[in-house]
């Protein structure tokens, strides 16, 4: 089985913009490696009792920021975890030293069309406007964050069949377990 003491590392943390797949992802990976999973938003929601969504309207972008970075330095110090980031917490420096410094990265890269269909009917994106095309949008989310994802220690395309990515993963896996 895989182990993170081989690149001492506490845990693997999963990268990429929005719709990439990471919570679904992550979740499945987790319970083949049968860790802890964690999915940094769904943290941030319950420890203020608000949708991101509503954090944005009420608070701001920099607000939530402040929290995304509170939140994920908690749990990028954690043990024998899944973590699926938020799309935009990789351009927080502090956040990506310790990506770097505590976790096997994973980065779920996706055809920005692929995106734009993905999350076409959410609700639940702050950073898209239903009144502006999204893959302006999702484009210049990119181009700011690609440089970081790019730095990932895995780097799988998650365009189409899920399972498919999975196995690509475990493979990986193996290929350090032995």
């Amino acid at each position: 089985m895989f182990d993170l003491d081989k690149f001492k590392k506490k845990n693997i943390c999963i990268i990429g913009l929005m719709g990439s797949g990471k919570s679904m992802i992550g979740k499945d990976l987790s319970k083949y490696l049968n860790f802890k999973f964690y999915v940094s938003d769904k943290e941030i929601e319950f420890k203020t009792k608000k949708s991101i969504q509503r954090i944005f309207n009420e608070e701001g972008e920099s607000y939530f920021r402040d929290i995304e970075e509170e939140t994920c330095k908690e749990l990028l110090t954690k043990n024998n975890c899944v973590i699926s980031l938020g799309g935009g917490s990789i351009i927080n420096k502090k956040i990506r030293k310790l990506i770097k410094q505590n976790s096997y990265s994973i980065y779920l890269q996706v055809k920005l069309k692929v995106l734009v269909d993905r999350l076409k009917y959410s609700k639940q994106r702050p950073l898209l406007n239903k009144n502006t095309k999204n893959i302006e949008i999702l484009k210049q989310l990119y181009e700011n964050r690609k440089i970081f994802y790019e730095k990932a220690d895995f780097i799988v395309n998650n365009n189409n069949d899920k399972n498919l990515v999975l196995e690509k993963i475990q493979s990986k896996f193996k290929l350090y377990a032995e």
